[in-house]
């Protein structure tokens, strides 16, 4: 017996017919095939009886369409960097121009991280012999990051001024033809840990450009004027920012990132050699109970500081007292506290009356991503990033967190 199954729009169709079984890949079944592929409407037996049987959609299924409900993720559903930014330009968050910089920051990270992993097997731990302009000994990989950063966005096109940390002065990009951004980084925060397989990471900050800065001299202008047009350019407070980000080095590669409408993470899977979302519009907690401070320097701070700290190790009202973490890298202090909370602090000493950190390329992004977070970010006395650069290595002290640590300590050191 044949049953003909209705073919309305909501039905699928199946044909069976009582015969003895024939294997699938018999003559026998080939030849059958071809018989009732062409046109087998009218090539079906006669003498045989047909019935129509409908097997209509499942109820929630048809609801769906009725209602036009969105699809529901699933846990294939995965969001990549690039899709993410380009979702952000037909937004108008940000313009072609700048996801262009975006996508080769992150290419310079992915190249940084693959450095780094193999950094011991293809000899690049060590010192490269060499001081930069603050003083500090170069790494073999803080030299050859700088490079495949400037590299990077020097190829994009859309970068004006470059400023490092490893760079001497600021760097106006001659293969600029549309954009010209200013764009600040460290390419390896806390190097001192390379050697050690510890956490390192790369920080960034994007401004745009006052004016066009490049270096075309006139008759009447000089090599130093020149280079100080584009030192007035660079200097701008962080709150000036249009994007600010990092790229952690460590267990796991994550590039985390602000527009100025929130903080969003993403994670290098390297099987596929992608950025993919995985943490979504991040919020600081309001408080924590993690300081992370070099106590080293202890007995170098004001009294007031050293209370706050006392103050900390002191059992609280679960018997607990804070924790006490330091890694020695911004990037990774920064990471921890938007995921858990708390607190991190550097501030001036009587060694270093300014801090040690840089407020245009390292204080000024984390302090933008901090606030974007919910978080605060003060150099003792007021916001940091109101503060206006008049060097470009300037350095500040910081402290940043979240809003009720950051609160607390304020009133130790008022």
């Amino acid at each position: 017996m044949a049953q003909a199954i209705s073919t309305s729009s909501c039905c699928s169709i199946l044909f069976s017919k009582s015969h003895r079984s024939i294997s699938p890949l018999s003559p026998h079944t080939l030849l059958r095939f071809n018989h009732y592929s062409q046109g087998f409407t009218h090539r079906i037996p006669a003498g045989l009886q047909y019935k129509a049987v409908e097997f209509p959609l499942p109820a929630t299924t048809v609801t769906q369409v009725q209602n036009k409900e969105p699809r529901k993720t699933t846990q294939f559903a995965l969001e990549n960097l690039t899709s993410w930014l380009l979702k952000q330009e037909l937004a108008g968050n940000i313009d072609a121009e700048l996801t262009v910089v975006l996508s080769s920051i992150s290419l310079a990270c992915k190249q940084i991280a693959s450095l780094l992993q193999r950094s011991s097997i293809i000899n690049l731990t060590g010192g490269q012999g060499t001081i930069n302009i603050q003083g500090e000994d170069q790494k073999k990989l803080d030299v050859i990051s700088n490079e495949l950063f400037c590299n990077c966005l020097r190829s994009s096109g859309r970068t004006g001024i470059i400023a490092s940390e490893e760079e001497d002065v600021p760097v106006a990009v001659e293969e600029t033809y549309s954009g010209n951004y200013i764009v600040v980084f460290d390419p390896v925060d806390g190097s001192a840990n390379i050697d050690t397989a510890l956490t390192t990471g790369s920080i960034f900050g994007i401004y745009g450009p006052d004016q066009q800065c490049l270096i075309d001299l006139d008759d009447t202008s000089t090599l130093d004027q020149a280079r100080e047009k584009c030192i007035i350019n660079v200097c701008q407070p962080g709150k000036n920012l249009l994007v600010a980000g990092y790229c952690l080095y460590s267990s796991s590669v994550v590039f985390t990132i602000s527009l100025g409408k929130g903080v969003f993470a993403f994670t290098l899977d390297p099987t596929y050699g992608e950025f993919v979302l995985t943490h979504e519009n991040i919020k600081i907690h309001e408080a924590g109970k993690i300081y992370s401070f070099n106590e080293g320097n202890y007995d170098l701070w004001d009294e007031k500081l050293k209370n706050y700290l006392d103050h900390l190790r002191q059992p609280g009202s679960n018997g607990k007292p804070y924790s006490g973490r330091y890694i020695g890298c911004l990037v990774g202090e920064i990471h921890r506290m938007l995921l858990r909370g708390g607190i991190y602090g550097n501030p001036r000493n009587m060694n270093s009356k300014n801090g040690n950190l840089r407020l245009l390329y390292e204080c000024a992004p984390m302090s933008f991503l901090i606030e974007q977070a919910g978080g605060i970010a003060i150099d003792g006395e007021q916001r940091i990033l109101d503060i206006i650069p008049e060097q470009v290595h300037q350095r500040t002290p910081i402290f940043l967190g979240s809003p009720d640590e950051v609160q607390k300590l304020q009133k130790y050191i008022a």
